[in-house]
């Protein structure tokens, strides 16, 4: 009886009962869609380096190495001498071991030098595979391969010239020792994308008239010259290593990190991420801190809608009263109407959030490389439409107790 009764009186409201949860159903969508976004963050930053066991670099911080050897952001506070890095690739609990050269850019985007190991141990997205979207991967001394964003950014195609800089932001370019576009990487949403790839003896071959961070003066090595030299590396920047047994990566990890040649760093990636996160933790509770005060402010906002509905409604209440109806009926139909409102504006906005997923969803993850899968609601999303109901139940209990001491008499007073 008093569910049909609540029906009826919010359709007798629809136009005010409908932006009331117009209002909830954005609020709620907001708050769940910043969630969403914050564990997409975190799972498309998981999985920007998937497979990988350990990361090698010059003693520093965890994080720091992290964000310079994958993210390209920062650089590293020394080099990893070559022979160090064989000595590590030669440990019979070494599976596998990739070595990454950072230092120089192209028109802003990090160079990176590396090997062909890099192409066949790099995962991302739960164990994707790097693969060219046209040409091949380089296989002379002066090719590279260019990341997707490279490649629309400066409108490269395969064929292409490119002149690497020295150093970052420097004017300083490698003008002798052209390099020719050999293969353009699809879209992975990871630092890729935005990477120059060349080999290891490329690095060493764009540097041999370079002494101290400077070109020695009127030296020009001819190209052909420069093929025939031997162009080990002397140094590295970091390394991403592989074991043959995950019982072994602590035991591998220590020896690095205790190894006496030189001072060595060895990070475990999901341990450094989530100390990142850690770092950047209190944005993150700030946006959810945002988002939950507009579920907050829409919920007020109901409560004053039920608030200022009541003076047209004293009459209504007092024919209730009237015809026999307990003031806790009159409290439990206005509750119950609130109820309703919040539950219709939660799953309303659940629905939102789901719809625009789905449309949004390839261009978000075009465009930031931030995947967000679209899956059945979570346990923790229902919890959400919970407590956005039993809010609306709370706040709704000021404007109905305020009609439950409405007494009789005044409500069939005729004001004029």
């Amino acid at each position: 009886m008093i569910l049909r009764l609540a029906i009826a009186s919010l359709f007798a409201r629809a136009l005010t009962v409908g932006m009331t949860i117009l209002a909830i159903a954005l609020s709620v969508a907001l708050f769940l869609g910043v969630e969403k976004v914050r564990t997409g963050a975190k799972e498309s930053f998981a999985d920007t380096i998937s497979g990988t066991d350990l990361i090698v670099g010059a003693r520093s911080g965890s994080v720091q190495l992290l964000l310079y050897s994958v993210f390209r952001i920062g650089n590293a506070t020394n080099n990893v001498s070559w022979e160090s890095y064989q000595d590590i690739a030669s440990r019979p609990d070494v599976e596998w071991i990739v070595p990454i050269s950072l230092g120089d850019s192209h028109r802003q985007f990090r160079v990176m030098g590396t090997t062909r190991a890099f192409f066949d141990h790099y995962k991302y997205r739960q164990g994707r595979s790097l693969e060219t979207a046209d040409g091949v991967i380089m296989d002379d001394l002066f090719d590279t391969v260019i990341g997707a964003d490279v490649a629309a950014s400066l409108g490269y195609s395969v064929g292409d010239p490119i002149v690497v800089a020295h150093g970052l932001a420097s004017f300083s370019e490698h003008k002798n020792q052209p390099f020719r576009i050999s293969g353009i990487l699809a879209k992975t949403g990871t630092p890729v994308d935005r990477t120059v790839i060349v080999s290891m003896e490329a690095i060493e071959a764009i540097h041999v008239d370079w002494r101290s961070g400077a070109q020695i003066p009127g030296q020009v090595t001819p190209v052909d010259v420069i093929r025939q030299m031997d162009l080990t590396p002397k140094a590295i920047t970091a390394a991403l290593v592989g074991v043959e047994s995950p019982l072994q990566t602590f035991a591998l990890q220590r020896a690095i990190n205790e190894y006496r040649q030189e001072p060595l760093l060895a990070v475990l990636p999901g341990v450094a991420l989530q100390e990142l996160w850690g770092i950047v933790g209190i944005a993150e509770t700030a946006l959810l801190a945002v988002s939950a005060m507009v579920v907050v402010t829409a919920l007020i906002g109901m409560m004053a809608t039920i608030f200022s509905s009541l003076n047209e409604r004293r009459r209504e209440m007092a024919i209730f009263r009237a015809m026999g109806a307990r003031p806790t009926t009159i409290l439990g139909l206005l509750v119950l109407e609130a109820m309703l409102m919040a539950a219709l504006g939660a799953l309303l906005g659940l629905a939102l959030l789901y719809a625009g997923l789905s449309v949004a969803q390839p261009m978000i993850d075009s465009a930031f490389g931030l995947w967000l899968p679209v899956t059945a609601p979570s346990l923790q999303e229902l919890w959400v439409i919970l407590a956005v109901v039993g809010a609306g139940a709370i706040v709704s209990m000021v404007p109905a107790l305020r009609a439950y001491r409405m007494s009789l008499a005044d409500g069939m007073m005729v004001r004029t």
